[in-house]
């Protein structure tokens, strides 16, 4: 089998691994990993406008304003127009908003965690530039992506 080869497996089997522990973040706590990274975005910016979440996660002001309608609807974010300037919009988590993201586990395997921040720094830094390089090589820099990918079924955008 070819380097190239055994590279895609490898990838491929990450995103397996990030797919099945997607799932169960879905399931045990019936929110997505951006949806939980906005949700603590949110919880530690307290008061903050969507346009600054989205860049504390590194998604779109637009999927970031999606992802907050739907924890709107849920009852888990709250949004409050600014007193002093009408425009600004602010965002606060409610008390159920809260008590989910306390008991919400890690929006990636905790495991994975711990092993990579007992690694020396020059490991770290060492596949940190090595999935870097990789994500340049597939023209992937400028895609939106939280540090939690989702994966499920693409859907074509409506806007080009």
């Amino acid at each position: 089998m070819e380097k190239h080869e055994q590279l895609l497996i490898s990838l491929r089997k990450v995103i397996r691994a990030i797919d099945l522990y997607s799932r169960k973040l879905s399931k045990d706590a019936g929110l997505t990993g951006p949806q939980l990274l906005v949700m603590k975005q949110i919880a530690q910016l307290d008061g903050a406008i969507a346009r600054q979440v989205a860049s504390a996660v590194n998604l779109s002001p637009a999927t970031v304003t999606s992802i907050i309608d739907r924890l709107e609807s849920r009852g888990l974010v709250q949004r409050v127009r600014d007193t002093a300037d009408k425009r600004r919009v602010q965002l606060f988590l409610s008390d159920e908003g809260k008590a989910l993201l306390d008991s919400a586990p890690q929006p990636l395997q905790e495991h994975f965690i711990q092993r990579y921040q007992t690694l020396e720094p020059w490991e770290q830094t060492l596949l940190l530039s090595s999935v870097e390089r990789i994500a340049s090589m597939m023209d992937a820099e400028e895609l939106d992506a939280a540090p939690v990918l989702t994966v499920g079924q693409i859907q074509e955008s409506s806007t080009h």
